[in-house]
Parts: C-alpha cells; sequence; structure tokens
C-alpha cells in the first residue's frame, strides 16, 4: 500500500467544503488509496452527525453516502479488513505519541497505515497528522 487517507480527509471527497478539491486532486495522484472498516462507520455517523446539526440536508446524505457506498464497492477506496492485534496496537501508540490527545479511532486509524505499512497518510484532523508526524509517517493534510 502506498497511501492511506482517513474519515476527516475521505468525507471531503463526498461533502464540498475547504480542500475538497485538493483531496480529490491527492487520491486521483496515488496509485491506490486504503483505508479501514473504521472509516465506513465513521462515515455513516458523520452524515447523520452533520445532518442533524443542519449542516447538510437529507437528500446531500443520501446522495453522499450511496456515492461512497458505490466507490466502496468499486474498490475506488481499498478497504483492510480486521487485522488481529491492531486494537492492541493502537492501545501501544497513544504510549508512544503520548503527547498527542489522540483519540480512540485515531489511534486505530493510525494502526492500521503502520501494520499495512503506508507510505502516505492523509487527514484533515491535527491531532492525527501530529500523531502520524510523531511515528514517522508523511503526512498530507487538508484542514
Amino acid at each position: 500500500m502506498s497511501a492511506y487517507i482517513d474519515t476527516s480527509a475521505l468525507a471531503k471527497c463526498y461533502i464540498r467544503e475547504p480542500r475538497s478539491l485538493d483531496v480529490l486532486d491527492w487520491a486521483d495522484a496515488q496509485e491506490g488509496v486504503a483505508t479501514s472498516p473504521l472509516t465506513v462507520v465513521e462515515f455513516r455517523c458523520l452524515l447523520a452527525r452533520r445532518r442533524r446539526a443542519s449542516q447538510i440536508d437529507l437528500p446531500l446524505e443520501r446522495v453522499a453516502l450511496a456515492e461512497f457506498d458505490r466507490d466502496v464497492h468499486a474498490r475506488t477506496w481499498r478497504i483492510y479488513q480486521d487485522a488481529a492485534g491492531l486494537f492492541n496496537e493502537a492501545r501501544q501508540l497513544i504510549d508512544l505519541v503520548s503527547e498527542v490527545p489522540l483519540r480512540a479511532l485515531d489511534a486505530l486509524h493510525l494502526a492500521y497505515a503502520r501494520h499495512f505499512d503506508a507510505k502516505i497518510f492523509a487527514t484533515a484532523d491535527r491531532n492525527q497528522a501530529e500523531a502520524a508526524r510523531a511515528l514517522g509517517i508523511p503526512v498530507f493534510t487538508f484542514y
């Protein structure tokens, strides 16, 4: 694998917001982009949360979800399957980058990226970017 994208960056491909075009251009330039199964759940939650907050409407939520599901099925995003030990690895990462306020799911994204030898980590989350850099993973940020 060469590139890993977390949910914060991937969402910009389906909901137009600042840096959306940059993420799309970045993804198009990669030989392949992977993410974890967490993204499937996180993206669905993100859409519902934004609809409830009136940041998007129901039609946009449905379209974005359908486009994402289509892209997952077409393998635009390579969804890694669960790998044994990644929860323990994520737990260890929290200690490795103890100065960064890393959330549980962010630690799991980083564990996936490390486990599958990501050469690039794309995110729109400042803390996650800081943690990835501390772990020696090159980062593309979209905030």
